[in-house]
């Protein structure tokens, strides 16, 4: 029995299905726990096996390792050290659950799970678990009672209240709780609900990892029982953080801990953009990647990032020019590479298109040049990018932005082709921003250099695919500011026409681009994944039908 207890955040990167590492990180986060005198390692939910581990998690074989892991992780603890609260799947009986364990003496001392069950957005879980007890127990640790809750009970009434009236002292909840621009303020409306529905203290646990879309910041931190914030991890750094909690006969409450500052806006969204490229490539084992770097925004930013995420060292980038590329094309991207420090060659593709048009020539008799003939500069591109990927094993990244990809301006198996999408979640307006705040803005995390990484002329000209004669963007789309307007009403707040003509939009612009928007879908459903930093992404957000004949109207 003690009135004092020292319990450390174990911020980690668990990789989805890798159970064997991730048993290592946690004994290695738990080693720096106990050189700190930690009684207690928490971790976030799930890390024995990483999280989501969507259809994994069904694999009876995949559940056994994972028991025999967390068996392995209870031994461990038989050493006198710190015990450890970790996240598994659970089987009982014919069940499975996703469960807090804690583990100390060698023993696994409790199971607690999950009650609610998210299924909305990038969440799944009702497909896959079963939902634990509507009233939940607290668990014995040396004299206080643990409220444990995993992840969605801290969101939703219920299981917090009903630990609090069985006598928890304060509510520790590992999260596997995602990235998005508006994510800090939600959890911490959400954990004050709870703080404020039972007069008790929370610790909150994240995992930190980019998977495949997802992107897990951490920012783990604690809240007293007025329902504010007094300490906070970082964010995007992994981590071990000590925090002292003491019964001083009032109740618990956390005395020291981490004291962290959080970043906002556009470093926060360019940051958590890097950790979901890297985590990509490394965790799928690429030596690098190559990059089409055409002298335009999105493919500078694209580079920029790539830089930040890898280092210089693993970046290619590759400019094709044609007979429409500007000279001033050239002359960017030739800079941007230099500031960038990065491989950089020009592959011309005159030579392929002119083979082209004297292949296709015979079928094409009698019809005027059109878009076919775009497509294919792009989609010869795609091919020399493809080939460069298979030759020296590096990933293509592909550099569509979301403003792009809604209404279908990209060529599939042209400038669609890649392995991940850094920009695909950014609208234009978005890339320009970050573009701004890369240029003055660097941190810890990000490889690349610091300064104007990305020069100016690419900012400030207007964007073409250059494909043809004169061309620009706003020759197909409306204004950018305009566009991106109209889609974030349509994709993250999905508006009607009517009221989005009533914010100040033009009635048949916003049907133009709403028919954009669904028609597609299709391009959509076969572009690589990129991680998500909006309330609504394309791909495990937004799950709409192919062949549609909606239009609101």
């Amino acid at each position: 029995m003690t009135n004092r207890l020292s319990i450390a955040i174990c911020q980690i990167a668990p990789i989805v299905g890798d159970i064997a590492g991730n048993k290592a990180k946690i004994l290695a986060a738990r080693a720096e726990a106990a050189k700190a005198g930690a009684d207690l390692a928490v971790f976030c939910e799930l890390v024995v096996c990483g999280y989501p581990p969507e259809d994994l998690v069904q694999k009876p074989a995949f559940q056994r390792a994972c028991r025999e892991a967390v068996e392995a992780l209870a031994e461990a603890t038989s050493d006198g050290g710190p015990a450890m609260i970790i996240g598994s799947p659970w089987r009982d009986g014919a069940a499975l659950y996703n469960a807090a364990i804690l583990l100390e003496g060698g023993a696994i001392k409790a199971v607690r799970y999950k009650v609610r069950l998210p299924n909305y957005g990038v969440f799944d879980e009702p497909r896959r678990f079963t939902p634990g007890s509507d009233f939940p127990q607290p668990t014995d640790f040396k004299g206080a009672k643990l409220g444990l809750m995993v992840c969605e009970d801290m969101w939703l009434p219920g299981a917090g209240e009903a630990l609090a009236e069985a006598g928890a002292d304060f509510f520790i909840v590992p999260h596997g709780s995602p990235f998005r621009v508006t994510s800090l303020d939600e959890r911490t409306a959400a954990a004050r609900e709870r703080v404020n529905a039972t007069g008790k203290p929370l610790m909150f646990v994240n995992q930190l990892a980019g998977q495949d879309e997802v992107v897990f910041e951490g920012a783990a931190f604690i809240m007293d029982r007025a329902g504010e914030i007094v300490h906070r991890a970082p964010q995007f750094e992994p981590g071990v953080f000590l925090s002292d909690w003491e019964d001083r006969g009032n109740g618990w409450e956390c005395v020291v801990g981490p004291n962290e500052i959080w970043v906002s806006g556009d470093e926060m969204i360019y940051r958590a953009v890097v950790l979901g490229v890297r985590d990509y490539i490394e965790k799928n084992r690429f030596p690098g990647v190559v990059i089409g770097l055409s002298g335009g925004v999105d493919s500078a930013l694209t580079a920029a990032i790539a830089v930040d995420a890898l280092g210089a060292d693993r970046v290619r980038c590759i400019m094709m020019p044609s007979r429409y590329t500007a000279e001033h094309s050239l002359e960017d991207a030739a800079d941007c590479a230099v500031r960038l420090g990065v491989s950089y060659e020009s592959i011309a593709i005159e030579p392929a298109v002119e083979a082209f048009d004297a292949m296709m020539a015979p079928a094409f008799a009698g019809r005027a040049a059109d878009v076919t003939e775009e497509n294919i500069q792009s989609r010869i591109r795609g091919v020399i990018l493809m080939a460069l990927s298979n030759k020296f094993g590096w990933m293509v990244l592909t550099t569509g932005n979301k403003s792009e990809m809604s209404v279908g301006y990209a060529t599939l198996y042209g400038d669609m082709n890649g392995g991940y999408n850094p920009l695909k979640d950014l609208y234009k307006t978005d890339v320009y921003r970050l573009c701004r705040w890369r240029n003055a803005g660097h941190a810890a995390d990000l490889k690349g250099p610091k300064g104007e990484v990305i020069p100016e002329r690419i900012i400030t000209k207007a964007p073409s695919a250059e494909l043809r004669a004169n061309q620009t963007d706003q020759d197909s789309l409306p204004a950018y500011d305009i566009l991106d307007g109209i889609l974030e009403r349509l994709v993250e707040l999905e508006m009607s026409v009517r009221e989005i003509v009533a914010d100040g939009f033009d009635e048949a612009t916003v049907k133009r681009v709403e028919h954009l928007l669904y028609v597609a879908e299709y391009k959509r459903r076969q572009a690589p994944p990129g991680p998500k930093v909006t309330k609504v992404n394309f791909g495990r957000d937004r799950r709409y039908p192919i062949t549609n004949g909606w239009r609101d109207r």
